[in-house]
């Protein structure tokens, strides 16, 4: 389980990266999506068959990045209704990206009990 401070945003690259780059070249590409790869946050990025994704992060000790590449499917990536290349998510998105869970999945109405007269 990932856990990061609640001042830290999570951004989603919607468009597919070129993941043979490194710490620079995933640098880069946040700056052509006009984000601050220095600013703390976490920016998501897949490959073009979103079997890769890639994360850089800058914490208060040097540069990271993390990967994971499934096995079997691909990620879901959220959608932007307002046609932005990247979408702001909370951990729990992120949590359910990573696990492969479809987003577009709609949330049942829940029963509950009438109230007591």
């Amino acid at each position: 389980m990932l856990t990061f401070p609640s001042t830290v945003r999570i951004f989603v690259a919607l468009e597919p990266v070129d993941m043979r780059g490194s710490f620079d070249a995933l640098a880069g590409h946040v700056r052509r999506l006009h984000g601050d790869p220095a600013d703390g946050h976490l920016y998501f990025m897949v490959n073009r068959k979103r079997k890769l994704m890639k994360t850089l992060w800058l914490d208060r000790s040097g540069w990271c990045i993390f990967s994971k590449r499934l096995e079997a499917g691909t990620y879901e990536l959220p959608i932007s209704v307002d046609g932005r290349q990247t979408v702001s998510i909370d951990a729990t998105q992120l949590a359910m990206i990573l696990e492969g869970v479809d987003l577009g999945a709609r949330r049942r109405r829940r029963y509950r009990h009438p109230p007591l007269s």
